[in-house]
């Protein structure tokens, strides 16, 4: 059984969950929405081509194919009472600049994270382990302005 952490605020966490405790009820948030709730914020910032590790992403293709996804690929967090950090790894687009990449992950998870999980966000640390070069993916930028 996972150790509890009460507050004089009515929160409480666990080593898997936040809580909290209200006198309407009870909210709990397992810290797999956390990691999903960050993952979807990366995935939709432009020159993010992919979230996780080569091995991650080859255990993620398997998964699209049948019809299963992992959200949270490539994320790791760790949640407290009141905070959370999170993890990233990404793939990112040639030839985007990777530290505005960076930047605009950040912001957006933690904007997502904050307004969503109610979480302050004390940091987003992001690795960028790859490039993706759609050329040698066999398919070919459209050249723009040009007439066909």
């Amino acid at each position: 059984m996972a150790s509890t952490t009460n507050r004089v605020d009515g929160s409480a966490t666990t080593d898997t969950v936040t809580t909290q405790v209200t006198t309407n009820g009870r909210t709990i948030i397992d810290d797999a929405v956390v990691a999903k709730v960050a993952g979807i914020a990366a995935r939709d910032v432009p020159g993010v081509y992919a979230l996780g590790g080569n091995a991650a992403r080859a255990f993620g293709a398997i998964r699209d194919a049948i019809g299963s996804s992992a959200l949270a690929q490539g994320v790791r967090v760790e949640v407290g009472e009141t905070q959370v950090a999170v993890d990233l790894t990404i793939v990112v687009d040639y030839p985007t600049p990777m530290m505005a990449v960076a930047s605009a992950v950040r912001s957006a998870v933690t904007d997502a994270v904050t307004e969503l999980v109610g979480l302050e966000v004390t940091e987003v640390n992001v690795a960028i382990n790859d490039v993706n070069i759609p050329a040698l993916d066999g398919v070919e930028p459209e050249a723009e302005g040009r007439v066909r």
